[in-house]
């Protein structure tokens, strides 16, 4: 005798818990989650919106089969919740607010595996997963994915301007073409298509019907995609401007070419989906594979019966209401900012070597965001002549932190040749030996040698990603997150050893390192 078919269903008491602890979830994860939907108005995340709509629909759609499925509820959903917890506290903290972020999804997934069970909460992870594309990239990870695509659409732009017989030269990000100079900056890396695309490829891969592979290819594909539209945008920008002016490349004719290019990503992704339809055991039409269709009728005769609530969900809820109070009685915490002597009285004679201060364009100061800086040439009549540039932060938490010059220097058209790191003998900040990354660079026929360390709270480092850990760290313990980086660059002769200029920059480093400590706090 077959089993009857059973349909689950909830009482209205238990719908009400929904919008309960979407409020308590709000108000645990609220700073977090109002810097989370600001970032939204940039072009970058502007599919923030959108997706959880998205993700409802998804669930949706698959609502006739939840509606088949026992909620068991499962106690590592209460883990989970307390983790999320725990880095919501971390990043409070620390005011780190991407940690909040990460901890509000997290929590949310510890809530509905808690509830849902292990097999119920596999039907609805496309949907959750999806979620993880509202939220923002760290600073330094955005900084270093935009300079390295700026690079590559680059060359790949200048490829294409080649292909029409056009003479043009490449420095890094900038392409001469002769009569105008067009600079790839980050609003031309491409990102601003690569996030919606990439978020628009997963959407794309959960509807469409077929084989894993097939889902895995169509989205990952969005990266590609993303890269040669973008190069072929700044190609044909090139080429426009090379007969018709720099008009072609400003104002409404530029964001006009920039909707065509995403439009154009979108219709090469629905083409992939075509393909991918036609190959393959599982063959189909397009409007097979891709169909937006509701949920499933439910079984005739099914019997009807209520829900439980899991224990587990209860524990994973008084978590989130635990949460919420510590966050309400969380005192709020003003930064530590240090005191310290400003770089406009940094002195100009330092160890026998004389200093010029020089100012930097404010189209690099815009997009440094620093506090304070240092750019200055010292001479020292016997022993040569070095570039000293010290930019500080007072504050690294919002967006402004160190850009390391390991990512800037190749999108002003400088070429990498060595770099390793070193250890200056006899040369300490602090009581601390000074330990270097040193890099050899040359554009053109120029080369130079650069030696720079990021010097913070107390701390000499030469890791970026420590930098980083270490930013986190001091954030949550020591409510600070100042520091600087600090870099000396030197010329190098072609066909020169660079072992004179590492004497010329050990002894400006011997001679200097002293000076700096009252305008970068311990």
């Amino acid at each position: 005798m077959s089993q009857q078919t059973v349909v689950w269903k909830h009482e209205y008491w238990q719908l009400m818990l929904v919008p309960v602890l979407a409020v308590l979830a709000y108000l645990t994860f609220r700073d977090g989650l109002q810097h989370m939907a600001t970032s939204w108005n940039a072009d970058e995340y502007s599919h923030g919106f959108m997706l959880p709509f998205v993700a409802l629909f998804l669930v949706w759609q698959r609502a006739a089969t939840l509606r088949q499925m026992p909620f068991t509820g499962s106690w590592w959903g209460v883990a989970l919740a307390a983790f999320g917890l725990f880095a919501f506290l971390a990043g409070e903290l620390g005011t780190i607010y991407t940690v909040v972020q990460y901890g509000f999804l997290v929590t949310l997934g510890g809530l509905l595996l808690a509830f849902l069970g292990w097999r119920a909460f596999t039907v609805i992870l496309p949907a959750y997963l999806l979620l993880f594309f509202m939220v923002p990239l760290p600073d330094f990870l955005y900084h270093n994915l935009s300079a390295q695509l700026q690079l590559i659409s680059s060359e790949l732009g200048v490829w294409l301007i080649r292909l029409f017989g056009i003479s043009v030269f490449l420095e890094g990000n900038v392409i001469d073409l002769g009569n105008y100079q067009l600079q790839v900056v980050d609003a031309c890396s491409g990102l601003r298509y690569l996030f919606p695309l990439t978020a628009l490829g997963f959407i794309a891969a959960v509807i469409f019907k077929g084989a894993l592979w097939k889902k895995v290819v169509l989205f990952l594909s969005t990266i590609p995609i993303t890269i040669l539209m973008n190069s072929f945008r700044i190609g044909v920008i090139g080429v426009l401007v090379e007969y018709w002016g720099i008009e072609m490349a400003e104002g409404f004719l530029h964001d006009f070419e920039g909707w065509i290019i995403f439009m154009a990503c979108g219709a090469l992704l629905v083409l992939e989906m075509w393909g991918l339809s036609r190959v393959g055991k599982d063959r189909r039409s397009l409007m097979d594979a891709f169909s937006l269709e509701g949920p499933g009728p439910l079984p005739a005769g099914a019997e009807r019966r209520y829900r439980n609530i899991p224990r587990s969900f209860v524990a994973a809820s008084l978590l989130l209401c635990s949460g919420a109070v510590v966050a309400s009685v969380l005192p709020s915490r003003a930064e530590v900012i240090p005191d310290r002597r400003d770089f406009l009285f940094f002195p100009t004679e330092v160890g026998g070597w004389t200093g010029t201060k020089t100012h930097m364009g404010q189209k690099y100061l815009d997009a440094l965001k620093l506090d304070d800086y240092l750019l200055a040439d010292f001479r020292d009549p016997l022993a040569g002549s070095v570039n000293l540039y010290v930019a500080y932060y007072a504050t690294q938490r919002k967006g402004a932190s160190v850009h390391s010059p390991k990512t800037c220097l190749p999108g002003g058209g400088w070429r990498l040749q060595e770099f390793s790191q070193r250890r200056l003998e006899g040369v300490s900040i602090a009581g601390q030996p000074l330990r270097v990354n040193r890099a050899l660079i040359q554009l053109g026929e120029e080369r130079q040698l650069v030696y720079y360390w990021f010097q913070q709270r107390g701390r000499l480092m030469t890791n970026e990603y420590a930098v980083k850990w270490f930013l986190f760290w001091d954030a949550l313990l020591k409510n600070r997150t100042d520091g600087a980086l600090v870099r000396l660059t030197t010329s190098v002769g072609i066909g020169e050893d660079a072992v004179a200029a590492d004497a010329v920059l050990e002894l400006f480093a011997r001679s200097t390192a002293g000076s700096l400590e009252p305008y970068i706090p311990r």
